[in-house]
């Protein structure tokens, strides 16, 4: 691997320079090294958990790490894990009006089910077992006001849970029982005819137990779009009708149920999520216009869990669990316009994918310096069926599987504290999975020097995988005429800056390149069949800077800036769908005596390349909400514009679809009360 280590050092040295500037301006913040203990403890550091798979503070974890807390959710008005994201550094999210995609430091391949980031719910694997997708939106997120904080870990994390943890990990906390303490009900209304209602029920009893149970129910007519890509009156396509328009086809239904139970060392939690999706696009060449073409996604997982202490050094914790994710997709097909045929039919998708999970995790620390963590990992793949046909009778199958298989990795690492201000962090892992591959080993290095109590420089190198899902793998009965699938690889370097000037103000910079190898890539013969091959290489770099300030009275101002490349290293020619820069700002000013809250998200994307070699539009977005937080003890009112400006938000359609762009929301209004007992 080359890196190109002049444009790495440029960049990271304009960077340095507004850093500089920054920490100049901030000079009055004082010298921390002669702050108390108390006083340090007060720096409103933040802690995270899915770095390492037990508690640091974030100075001293091995990645660049953004955490957003329930009170963010609460005071910025976000509807989704989707929107909180959004306003993350670094992150882009999209959507074709079906599922949403997360692109993390340049990358989000068009058609890409965001596989390649790893999502976790209380440390739980939500990628699915067929498609591997780590779903951020309603398709099967739980609802974003049981979340008690999210954590953004970027980099490669496989040395520690294996595949997927390509780009990084989103684990999701979810919020206690004791955190709720009562009843809340919530009823959200917004544009289009959006409603949702919420009931939740926490409470910590006197004998210890904690229980969280909540059911939310969300309902939205969506919107009507045109498409000149279908419009007949300017389009040769086969498919080409009602000039373009498509109307009332957006409608969005789903159901969530959540529960957790805590007591002494045990948790168990249950979680099932039910969601129906109408599509406008007429993706996959269906008939453009038909309000038959839909999705329905159906995600559940029951997990238990138990902490036990060995002595005060060592303890292990166990946790097993059984998933299940089906997925049907109806796609009315007119084969003769298309040239396929003399007949129409509904070309039904469908996937069962159930597996059961377990982990045992020994943590010890021998002393204050030194940090041992040794797992293993089972996954048993009890089913993965895939079938493709046309519902006709009889029915003409193009896909009908239904397979077995297992995974087991064997991980640990080691956080070495070899000075006061230096450690070293060593991780490594193993996964076999069969026949089907085989094995993998990943490393983490990590080395952190903290110049004073408040900051760090990181130095971090890893490698992670993602390997062949049986989507890949499998449903092209094409795939069986090229060779077998290894898993596609990624080596990141890093370099972050973090700083807490006092509890006011934080500064992260932080400089990466990575290089991924064998990129599984979908490719078509010269019968146009689709099949998948490991065939791209991708080179990649960026700086990412952020500056926040958290004042005493309650206002915060967050504002970060990412500059990005990220090409084909054969062609030597930008990926598509990766936009060179990203800007975030956000503000939240307390006004009437800090019972109100007001707040302000803008959101910055540059151009991007389209699959037709053209350029999407950048575009701003600006975002106002007004809450207030705590003005009465048992009502909460929430209330926003979003997109305020009506920007037009073009995100580059794929292949699966005739839209060289595909448009997101414009101007909506959303208000929520909540009512606690």
């Amino acid at each position: 691997m080359t890196i190109n280590l002049g444009y790495y050092l440029r960049a990271l040295a304009g960077a340095g320079a507004l850093t500089l500037a920054c920490a100049t301006a901030l000079a009055d913040a004082g010298d921390l090294d002669a702050l108390s203990l108390e006083q340090l403890m007060d720096m409103n550091i933040h802690v995270v958990f899915g770095a390492s798979k037990y508690e640091q503070r974030v100075t001293e974890a091995p990645s660049s790490i953004s955490i957003v807390t329930a009170e963010d959710i609460r005071r910025f008005g976000y509807t989704s894990l989707a929107d909180v994201l959004r306003d993350v550094r670094g992150l882009y999210v999209t959507n074709d009006r079906n599922y949403t995609y997360m692109g993390v430091r340049g990358f989000l391949r068009p058609g890409d089910y965001s596989t390649r980031v790893l999502v976790l719910i209380d440390g739980h694997r939500m990628n699915d077992s067929v498609y591997d997708s780590g779903s951020v939106g309603r398709e099967s997120m739980l609802d974003v006001e049981l979340i008690d904080r999210v954590e953004v870990i970027r980099g490669p994390s496989a040395s520690i849970y294996g595949s997927s943890a390509f780009f990084g990990v989103i684990n999701v906390i979810t919020k206690r029982g004791r955190g709720v303490d009562g009843t809340e009900l919530a009823i959200d209304t917004a544009s289009y005819d959006t409603q949702k209602i919420r009931a939740t029920y926490g409470k910590t009893f006197d004998n210890g137990l904690d229980w969280l149970v909540s059911m939310t129910h969300y309902a939205s007519d969506g919107m009507n779009f045109y498409y000149p890509e279908l419009d007949q009156r300017i389009s040769g396509s086969p498919l080409a009708a009602n000039d373009g328009f498509a109307r009332g086809l957006d409608d969005e239904e789903a159901t969530k149920f959540f529960s957790s139970v805590r007591y002494g060392d045990f948790a168990a939690s249950l979680y099932l999520s039910d969601r129906h999706k109408r599509i406008p696009t007429a993706s996959f060449e269906t008939v453009f216009g038909d309000p038959r073409e839909m999705t329905d996604d159906m995600r559940g997982y029951l997990e238990l869990s138990y902490k036990y202490a060995l002595n005060d050094k060592a303890r292990v914790n166990v946790r097993a669990s059984y998933d299940s994710y089906q997925y049907e997709g109806d796609f009315p097909t007119n084969y003769a316009l298309l040239g396929e045929g003399d007949y129409q039919a509904i070309l039904r998708d469908e996937m069962r994918g159930t597996w059961l999970s377990s982990e045992v995790q020994l943590t010890v620390q021998p002393t204050d310096r030194y940090t041992f963590v040794l797992g293993t990992e089972y996954r048993a793949n009890l089913r993965e069926y895939q079938a493709s046909y046309d519902e006709v009778e009889p029915r003409i199958y193009y896909v009908d599987r239904d397979d077995t298989s297992a995974v087991v990795g064997v991980f640990g690492q080691a956080e070495a504290r070899l000075r006061d201000d230096f450690s070293l962090t060593a991780g490594l892992r193993y996964d076999y999975y069969g026949q089907s591959f085989g094995g993998t080993t990943n490393p983490r290095l990590a080395a952190i020097y903290n110049p004073s109590p408040n900051s760090a420089i990181k130095v971090l190198y890893g490698e992670a995988f993602r390997a062949p899902n049986p989507y890949e793998r499998h449903y092209n009965a094409e795939q069986a005429n090229h060779p077998a699938l290894r898993p596609e690889t990624i080596d990141t370097y890093e370099l972050v800056y973090e700083h807490y000037f006092n509890s006011t103000y934080r500064l992260s910079l932080s400089g990466y390149s990575y290089h991924i190898d064998g990129l599984i890539t979908q490719q078509e013969t010269a019968d146009a069949e689709p099949y998948f091959e490991n065939l791209d290489d991708v080179h990649a770099r960026g700086v990412e800077l952020e500056l926040e300030g958290s004042y005493k009275n309650g206002t915060v101002l967050r504002g970060s800036w990412t500059v990005q490349r990220a090409k084909d290293v054969g062609t030597n020619l930008e990926l598509t769908n990766s936009p060179r820069q990203l800007g975030k700002l956000s503000a939240s000013v307390p006004v009437l005596n800090s019972k109100l809250f007001a707040n302000l998200s803008l959101q910055y994307n540059s151009d991007s390349l389209t699959l037709a070699r053209t350029r999407s539009p950048s575009f701003w977005t600006a975002n106002f909400t007004l809450n207030t937080h705590d003005r009465w003890s048992k009502v909460e009112l929430t209330a926003g514009i979003y997109n305020a400006f009506d920007e037009e938000r073009p995100f580059p359609g794929s292949e699966e679809h005739a839209q060289t762009v595909l448009q997101q929301e414009g101007r909506t209004y959303g208000a929520e009360v909540v009512v606690r007992f």
